[in-house]
């Protein structure tokens, strides 16, 4: 834990505010827990299913590991030329959609609970 106080205390207010109120959501989740991974959170059940990366420009990356695996909500994301990993930008200014990014990790959720990861590397 104090790994990811001391990522926070790095970050913007804006960036905090994000990061904190998405990982109450993503916890709330029966056995989903938040660990940090590559100095960002990733939150994991089976596998992993998505972390939050602070961008450049003060918002912060969504991003799910197994986007292309989504069956519904995979179109709504951004694969920024990356073949599996998809996320959309969040920033406090424009109100996050609370309810699109629930039904985002669900999915995700589901996906991890009901369909074992598969590696794609050789």
């Amino acid at each position: 834990m104090a790994q990811y106080q001391d990522f926070l205390s790095k970050q913007s207010e804006e960036v905090v505010t994000i990061i904190e109120e998405l990982s109450t959501v993503f916890i709330d989740y029966p056995d989903v827990e938040m660990k940090m991974r590559y100095r960002i959170p990733f939150y994991f059940r089976k596998s992993w299913i998505c972390y939050l990366n602070p961008l450049k420009s003060g918002g912060v990356e969504l991003a799910f590991l197994r986007a292309m695996e989504l069956e519904h909500l995979w179109h709504l994301l951004d694969f920024k030329d990356r073949s599996q990993v998809a996320g959309i930008e969040l920033k406090v200014d424009s109100s996050l959609d609370l309810e699109l990014i629930n039904e985002l990790f669900a999915e995700a959720y589901h996906l991890d609970d009901t369909v074992a990861y598969q590696s794609k590397r050789t």
